[in-house]
């Protein structure tokens, strides 16, 4: 993957009340098999399909809340897509990626219309305890992927990053698979596993590894926990994050760390479904699979005892601050007792520096990464990270169309 599309969405009420959403397109991660069918701008010209389909379909619509309006249009956006794409099993967070920026417009425009001026405001009362709690302090997950050298991940270390995504499932045959992510597990640990950190409850560094799918059998996945405990790592081990492919219902009530469900969870119903199976983490993707239905998922974790963290799909900076809004209302995860938020866009985005600038506060403290956290002040919840703050790059698009 080399390029990523950004896309933006305008809804416009009958008192002429304008409103901007924002979405980041990823083929590649909400499905994989469309991706693999077509050119890179092919398949992300698909899910922009989508999108203005959406947006036409919306037309003379009422609403009551967004979460309203998504259920209504979902199915049928899926439908569209399975048309396009010639693919009868699309996957639906190839239509919930689509719809993000839609529905964070539709968001805007609810609470423009409604006098709301902060995010906790917009929370409908059923969602509000599961997005209830205010985190002074919400840690930043940097993303290492298979060919990060070692000394990097040390350098991450002594730069106060503590908690970091970790990709493990590589290249090759399930027995090649296993050995390398063996022989990975075993370098880490030997290179930070004497590291302390003030924000875990034992002062260890954690370990979070995203295996996306990769691990075909349980048997696989215990023998590389059975190499870490031998080690010594086994209890370093917070998150393992979608170890098995989606389709097999494999029970991983049996496994002894914290498993993550993810991409597999594209719907709150498919959160519970993985509960049932025995997963202890639900990945939050607000940015990905928009925030009606995050806070749906959000929801029926909470309802079910099972903690929430926020990942990231490689969004621009503005985006990061809609997921940030939800990591830093969740309830504290267990052993680190703060909220966490991957973001990783600094480290794949050639123009960083350019999208960042269209933040409405990129230099805010809240904003920026800071041993290895972003602090949250009262002014980071008075100004709900600058998410009603209207974007002068991203208007002056649709002045030249509507104008």
């Amino acid at each position: 993957m080399t390029e990523i599309w950004q896309s933006a969405a305008m809804v416009e009420s009958d008192g002429g009340t304008r409103r901007i959403g924002l979405g980041t397109q990823n083929v590649l991660w909400s499905d994989a098999l469309v991706f693999a069918a077509h050119s890179e701008s092919g398949g992300n010209a698909l899910m922009f399909a989508l999108t203005e389909y959406a947006l036409n379909l919306i037309v003379g619509r009422s609403f009551v809340s967004p979460l309203e309006l998504l259920d209504s249009i979902l199915p049928e956006v899926h439908a569209y897509g399975k048309r396009i794409t010639g693919k009868d099993g699309l996957r639906m967070t190839f239509a919930l990626n689509a719809l993000v920026g839609v529905d964070n417009a539709l968001w805007l425009l609810y609470a423009a219309e409604n006098g709301m001026t902060t995010f906790d405001a917009m929370i409908p009362t059923a969602y509000q305890p599961s997005l209830s709690h205010r985190h002074r302090q919400v840690a930043s997950i940097p993303l290492m992927a298979y060919n990060i050298p070692i000394d990097e991940i040390k350098s991450a270390v002594d730069q106060g990053w503590f908690f970091m995504k970790i990709k493990i499932g590589q290249p090759g045959t399930q027995d090649e698979m296993l050995r390398k992510d063996m022989e990975r597990l075993t370098v880490i640990h030997r290179a930070i596993g004497h590291a302390e950190t003030p924000h875990t409850r034992d002062g260890k560094l954690p370990y979070y590894f995203d295996a996306n799918g990769r691990y075909e059998k349980k048997e696989t996945l215990l023998r590389l926990l059975d190499h870490a405990r031998s080690i010594g790592a086994l209890d370093r081990i917070a998150i393992i994050e979608e170890p098995f492919p989606e389709e097999p219902d494999i029970d991983v009530s049996d496994i002894p760390v914290r498993l993550a469900a993810d991409e597999s969870a594209h719907t709150d119903a498919d959160a519970v479904r993985r509960i049932e199976m025995g997963y202890q983490a639900i990945a939050l993707k607000a940015i990905a699979k928009t925030l009606s239905m995050t806070m749906r998922m959000a929801r029926a974790a909470g309802e079910r005892g099972v903690p929430c963290f926020c990942a990231d799909l490689t969004v621009n900076p503005i985006l990061v601050e809609w997921n940030k809004n939800i990591a830093a209302r969740l309830a504290p995860f267990p052993g680190v007792g703060l909220g966490l938020l991957e973001t990783n866009g600094h480290q794949n985005y050639v123009n960083w520096e350019t999208m960042r600038a269209r933040h409405p506060d990129p230099q805010a403290a809240w904003a920026n990464t800071r041993r290895g956290v972003f602090e949250l002040d009262d002014n980071y919840y008075t100004g709900s990270g600058g998410i009603f703050v209207p974007c002068p790059h991203y208007e002056s698009m649709f002045e030249v169309r509507l104008g």
